[in-house]
């Protein structure tokens, strides 16, 4: 009875949010050089977007005149997402938790603009993180660093417009992410709306406090961490401009890389709708070719970069068929070269 009773409190305390982030804050210092290795061997993931964009049809969508009811979706599947990642040779998935609009796809205590408040009504990111676990597979995290929300921004607008200031909501959202959600593998920080008032160095510092073996990289902006961002890029070394389209100063003069990840839409162009969320039900049948995917994969694995490929879950929260299909394929393609 005893030995029951102490194994219930064990199991209790190892499932306490106050142990996670205890255990998280205590967790030992990787070498730089040594962690860059083991990020180069994600190689390849799913780049996960759902938000209020999902619902809009547009890429941006303006956020003052919405609440949490906005995101109107049915389901979330989280295990199709892992199993689709799994059968890809995919070794993580980059889940976007927070876009410029605000909404907060984890039940944070810092806005009510927040999934847990929508009719869906789950805290996605849990979900996700316990169907990662499920699969064998790691998570990194998006995050917009700013928001429409805050003070100084300009909905619906880039931070050219007006960048989105609040440092301390910034601070309490990242934390709130690095101690109640397991290892993060990286973060992939949006500067579209500004940098929240926290500069990015200060960024990466305050991240390393809760996860000191997170990697940080910035899609554009003031360079800092140690990871190379390559927004619609391509594979390359690091150093090398020409393969992203938004940070070529960055990646031509910044000398603290130590890793490379680059990512697209598995969406071909289209007219209308969006581009790295789901789109519209009329371009259900588009999606890049598997063979192109998987010539940037190899082309990730030759220069020791992370291929994300972005897909947006639809309105029940189910990566599109043809998606999946194209997933796989590329997962087929990968086995037969090993």
């Amino acid at each position: 009875m005893m030995k029951n009773t102490l194994f219930l409190f064990a199991m209790i305390l190892l499932l306490h949010p106050a142990f996670t982030v205890y255990a998280q804050q205590e967790a030992e210092k990787i070498d730089d050089l040594v962690r860059a290795e083991e990020i180069k061997e994600l190689k390849f993931g799913m780049f996960i977007c759902w938000s209020f964009s999902t619902f809009s049809g547009t890429e941006w969508t303006p956020t003052l005149e919405k609440d949490a009811s906005y995101f109107t979706a049915t389901g979330c599947d989280t295990d199709q997402w892992c199993k689709v990642a799994k059968d890809a040779g995919m070794n993580y998935i980059l889940f976007l938790s927070k876009h410029h609009d605000g909404f907060c796809l984890w039940d944070t205590k810092t806005t009510d603009k927040k999934v847990t408040n929508s009719p869906l009504g789950i805290d996605v990111l849990r979900k996700l993180r316990n169907s990662c676990d499920k699969y064998g597979i790691k998570l990194a995290l998006y995050f917009s660093e700013g928001d429409w929300n805050w003070p100084g921004a300009v909905d619906g607008k880039g931070y050219s417009e007006g960048a989105g200031i609040d440092p301390e909501m910034k601070k309490a959202q990242l934390e709130e992410l690095c101690t109640q959600y397991g290892p993060i593998e990286f973060y992939w920080m949006d500067h579209a709306v500004g940098d929240g008032g926290l500069n990015h160095h200060e960024t990466v510092k305050w991240i390393h406090q809760f996860q000191p073996n997170c990697f940080v990289g910035f899609n554009h902006g003031e360079p800092a961490g140690r990871l190379s961002l390559r927004e619609r890029g391509t594979p390359g070394k690091i150093g090398d401009a020409s393969t992203t389209k938004y940070n070529k100063e960055a990646e031509a003069n910044y000398k603290d890389y130590l890793a490379a990840e680059f990512t697209y839409p598995i969406l071909p162009e289209h007219k209308g709708g969006a581009d790295w969320f789901y789109s519209l039900p009329e371009h259900d049948r588009l999606c890049k070719p598997a063979e192109d995917l998987f010539k940037d994969y190899q082309g990730a694995i030759q220069y020791g970069n992370i291929f994300s490929i972005n897909v947006g879950p639809d309105y029940k929260g189910e990566i599109r068929k043809i998606d999946s299909k194209t997933l796989r394929q590329v997962g087929k393609l990968i086995e037969q070269s090993k």
